[in-house]
């Protein structure tokens, strides 16, 4: 068990332990002695989205790492992909994103990735929250560690996302529409964009440290599907504020999530001639993707929620695709993580080398209908030996015999119990939803 960490980092509201410049302080010191029993002297990258207390933070573990001997090199806001990116590319030792990534502006958090750009393991995380409970050994004076500015982050960056996307296409003819949350894709996804040949406008770029993914962005993809609509775009781009996650528009208006873009990968790689052994989802991806998936001849595996453990399952099979519906995709030929952007630019490469319409690469998946319920648990409770609920589940499962599946997790980003039903119709899931949330209200 980790006191600390959950499925994504460290997250949580801002003035409410442990996201205080106290605590930040100490991790970045802790951070910094686990860095350090590698020898030599580490560098880490610390990226940020636009909520106002990413300063404050920024500052605490800038002096955490410092008091540690750990160089700090900043990027300012920067997506969390772009992070790992160049954590790679210029061979540090550690890059860290302050981000609550879809979170509301009061919530703030960390998240960390290893020097091959990757998520780090459950036992990096224990190490860390071992060293949370030592003693501080503050470095001497001459030891300590520098902190600069890396100016050409966002450059570098959007370099890096446009040699994902095939040389010989463009997105010339092409109206689309980037909403980026307001949050840390800001400046560079409409650029990424307008470069390949897009012809790009944008709403959620406008961030002023409060508004991020208010009413915009992937987590309300409402206001995407009305700009595209109201300005006669093609496709709407929908990120989250850390821009790791995509949720993608047509020009009707229809909304396709990451398990319906999952299938797209997949099914564009196959007619390139590429091979696909598998793909891997998660818990909650719909039971139409994988029986989509299986039409096809490719395996598909499911993982525990959280695209950490999609990136795991992936390495653990050498496979390459992955996702969740939230719209977290993993194409490891292009990225070592989720990336909105790239995932994007992945889809609509499918797009413009078919001539097809994302409607038609979709049609043979019809999700089935999904049912998602939060419900905040009282105090003392526990959802796994609660006799109502679990006689509710029960009910519910014998109601489905094989014709869906019922879903019930504590959430690792939020303090709520995630009850999930997949049933034959929406009207269905709903009900028998809604029952085994009654059993706790």
């Amino acid at each position: 068990m980790r006191k600390y960490f959950g499925t994504d980092g460290i997250r949580g509201t801002v003035g409410d332990d442990p996201i205080t410049p106290d605590f930040m302080l100490r991790l970045g010191h802790a951070v910094g002695q686990v860095l350090r029993q590698g020898g030599g002297r580490p560098t880490v990258l610390i990226g940020k989205d636009t909520r106002i207390s990413g300063y404050m933070l920024e500052s605490a573990l800038e002096a955490g790492f410092a008091s540690a001997g750990v160089d700090v090199l900043l990027t300012g806001p920067l997506p969390t992909p772009g992070v790992a990116y160049l954590t790679r590319a210029l061979r540090l030792d550690l890059g860290l994103v302050i981000s609550a990534s879809h979170n509301p502006y009061a919530d703030n958090g960390v998240k960390f990735f290893s020097a091959r750009g990757e998520k780090l393991p459950d036992e990096w995380e224990r190490a860390v929250e071992a060293a949370l409970e030592q003693t501080p050994r503050w470095a001497r004076s001459v030891d300590l560690g520098r902190a600069r500015r890396l100016g050409d982050a966002a450059g570098r960056y959007i370099e890096f996302c446009k040699s994902t996307f095939p040389n010989e296409l463009s997105l010339r003819g092409l109206k689309v529409v980037v909403d980026a949350a307001h949050g840390a894709a800001y400046q560079v996804a409409p650029a990424v964009f307008h470069e390949l040949g897009a012809e790009v406008s944008s709403i959620g770029c406008a961030p002023d440290g409060l508004n991020i993914n208010d009413g915009v962005g992937a987590t309300s993809p409402a206001a995407l599907a009305e700009a595209v609509r109201a300005r006669g775009a093609d496709y709407g781009i929908a990120l989250d504020g850390d821009a790791d996650r995509l949720q993608l528009v047509d020009a009707g208006g229809r909304l396709y999530n990451g398990d319906e873009l999952l299938y797209v990968l997949v099914a564009d790689r196959l007619e390139c001639g590429q091979a696909v052994p598998g793909a891997v989802g998660t818990l909650m991806t719909n039971m139409a993707v994988e029986l989509g998936l299986g039409r096809l001849g490719v395996d598909f595996a499911r993982a525990k929620v959280g695209d950490r453990y999609v990136l795991e399952e992936l390495q653990a099979r050498g496979w390459q695709l992955g996702g969740e519906g939230s719209g977290h995709l993993i194409a490891l030929d292009r990225h070592t993580t989720g990336d909105g952007i790239v995932s994007a630019l992945a889809v609509l490469q499918a797009v413009c080398r078919s001539g097809r319409s994302l409607q038609d690469w979709t049609a043979p998946v019809q999700l089935m209908p999904q049912e998602l319920v939060n419900v905040r648990l009282a105090d003392g409770v526990d959802w796994r030996t609660h006799a109502g609920l679990q006689a509710q589940k029960q009910a519910a499962e014998r109601a489905l015999a094989g014709k869906g599946r019922v879903l019930i997790r504590p959430s690792g980003t939020e303090p709520v119990l995630r009850i999930m039903v997949e049933a034959p119709t929406l009207e269905e899931a709903r009900t028998l939803a809604s029952r085994m949330a009654a059993t706790l209200a």
